[in-house]
């Protein structure tokens, strides 16, 4: 239960630092708009798979945020590094979160079935 408390906390503090570091240390333009929204580490803590979103729904804009935050790993893995107080600063897997735009369809369907009532 402890290791659990640890990577959930560990999680927490990637997710505020990252969000940080991109608005103020990271200058691509393709990084612009990201938001982080959860960061979920593995039990070891060597893995964080991060979780984004960026408020444009084009699929060439979601590409260009990938990329940017794939080019800027090492970046943000160094100033991690200079923040965080952790042994081994984890291996950063960043990756687009659906939920809201999941949410969105669910919340249109039920509008749907709201208006044929």
């Amino acid at each position: 239960m402890a290791n659990h408390f640890r990577t959930d906390r560990v999680g927490m503090e990637i997710k505020r630092e990252v969000n940080e570091i991109l608005q103020k240390k990271v200058r691509d333009p393709r990084v612009q708009g990201v938001t982080i929204t959860d960061v979920q580490m593995v039990g070891d803590l060597s893995t964080a798979k991060v979780y984004y979103t960026i408020m444009s729904n084009l699929a060439s804009d979601n590409q260009k945020a990938q990329t940017g935050l794939e080019k800027a790993t090492g970046t943000i893995k160094r100033e991690l590094g200079r923040k965080l107080t952790l042994y081994k600063i984890p291996d950063l897997v960043f990756e687009k979160d659906q939920s809201i735009e999941y949410g969105n369809k669910i919340d249109q369907m039920l509008r749907a079935l709201d208006q044929k009532d």
